[in-house]
């Protein structure tokens, strides 16, 4: 059932290296649609971006490999023992193909055709005594446990986006603008795995493999019968494409909506004395606001199934790590073990992970700029779904229309530590990371990197 369970924790990342640049608005529309609005570019081609991110609050990224080095069901003792903890493991984003085109009518509008492929995989206040007796068959105790596992969840899913994104500029006066934007996508399901259980009260005897599980109350939903290669299979083959034309065995739809306030110097984004740069689309100051991926994806009944699990009854540890590798084995199990089992085939909603992005980004002098960015979560962690954990950055750049660098600071609420990244931009080609630590510490809980390129074409030639 934990496939997925040893291959690394995770957190999504923003990719804020790039994204906060006013001259990458292809990608900067994920953070608020609303950027799109009198954009730099009058025409954008991206042909690819790739993002992998790993975090957890369980252990650094140097003991985790160490657990995992030998085998998946290694025990592991993290240092500061942890009961409770939550990971993503992992986030995985690729955007294909995708166009940008900007208007210079009254509105300065712009309209945005996007494609991109998720894959988050996240556990959410899981017990690590009943992660380490689900995974680990040969362990025995050497202690009795008892502990109290609520209110868990876990979910893994993967689907594509076929997105739409409008901007326009609804208010221009003199120094100061008003733009709001909306993307609405089409959303295909590949596949998921979930665990939910509001409670589940165990006893690990000593010395022994017996589990004792009491007022249990969880539920296991999946559309996958067996996951051993479900999500890589269909990267391989032509259901990765025709994901995006709804022949998946789900769908769903998807918004983002957004709103900016951008103050200029004489309202065309020039500074006529010079001292803040002669960029198009440069700013004084600007203010954002966005709620990016509201929405479901809806499992049909005929490919999903759910098995929801009460009452008390004994496991042993190697029988619920053998038994736990797909839903028909589960259900076949527990019921033997004098549980009370429910099944059902209905359908399955899965939430998008919905966020509130705020952002403010300040030209400091010239071409330099610094950003400051929330992002929120407004999902309930306990259903099946996924989201984003809360972050607030701050990330200095140096931003013209040939050249990006940028260094973003973030806090993060999953390990309550900060990370450290940087963003690069040539033109069209980019690539960075908003947690890079891990290649100069040990400490760290979590990596993240990504790479990309599109073709710009800018509105009008002026010097960069």
């Amino acid at each position: 059932m934990l496939f997925l369970l040893a291959a690394g924790p995770a957190q999504a990342q923003f990719a804020l290296g790039i994204t906060t640049s006013q001259y990458n608005t292809i990608n900067s529309l994920y953070l608020n649609p609303a950027n799109i609005a009198n954009c730099p570019e009058k025409l954008t081609v991206n042909l690819f971006f790739v993002n992998l991110s790993v975090d957890n609050n369980l252990g650094t990224l140097n003991d985790l490999t160490h657990a995992f080095s030998n085998s998946p069901y290694k025990t592991f003792q993290p240092t500061g023992a942890v009961h409770n903890f939550s990971m993503m493991a992992p986030y995985a984003e690729v955007r294909g193909p995708s166009v940008l085109i900007s208007s210079k009518g009254k509105l300065k509008s712009a309209i945005a055709i996007t494609t991109r492929v998720r894959i988050m995989n996240e556990l959410t206040n899981f017990n690590q005594s009943l992660y380490n007796t689900i995974v680990n068959p040969t362990s025995v105790a050497s202690q009795t446990v008892n502990y109290n596992s609520s209110h868990f969840n876990w979910t893994a899913q993967m689907w594509s986006e076929l997105g739409l994104t409008y901007g326009a500029q609804l208010i221009d006066r003199k120094n100061n603008q008003l733009r709001v934007g909306v993307s609405l996508r089409y959303l295909g399901g590949y596949g998921y795995m979930g665990i939910k259980g509001n409670n589940l009260d165990v006893t690990y005897k000593k010395g022994t493999d017996s589990v004792s599980v009491v007022n249990s109350d969880l539920e296991y939903a999946s559309n996958i019968i067996s996951p051993a290669g479900a999500f890589t299979n269909n990267v391989n083959t032509g259901a990765f494409y025709s994901g995006f034309l709804g022949t998946t065995a789900a769908n769903g739809t998807g918004t983002d909506l957004g709103v900016t306030f951008t103050h200029t110097f004489n309202g065309d984004g020039e500074d006529p004395n010079g001292p803040f740069g002669d960029e198009p689309g440069a700013h004084r100051l600007n203010l954002s606001a966005a709620v990016t991926d509201i929405g479901v994806i809806s499992y049909k009944s005929g490919y999903n199934s759910t098995v929801s699990v009460y009452g008390n009854g004994y496991v042993t540890q190697n029988g619920l790590a053998t038994n736990a590798q797909n839903l028909t084995q589960f259900r076949n199990y527990v019921l033997a073990q004098q549980f009370s089992v429910d099944t059902g085939f209905g359908a399955t909603r899965l939430h998008l992970p919905t966020a509130l992005v705020l952002g403010a980004d300040y030209q400091v002098y010239g071409h330099i700029y610094a950003a400051v960015n929330y992002m929120g979560n407004l999902v309930n962690r306990q259903q099946f779904g996924n989201f984003y954990y809360n972050q607030w950055s701050i990330t200095p750049r140096y931003d013209t229309w040939l050249l990006s660098f940028a260094m973003p600071f973030t806090y993060s609420s999953l390990a309550h530590d900060y990370k450290l990244g940087v963003g690069v931009r040539c033109s069209g080609f980019y690539f960075g990371s908003d947690d890079m630590l891990a290649l100069i510490s040990n400490k760290q809980h979590g990596f993240d990197c990504y790479i990309g390129f599109s073709i710009p074409i800018r509105k009008k030639s002026t010097q960069s």
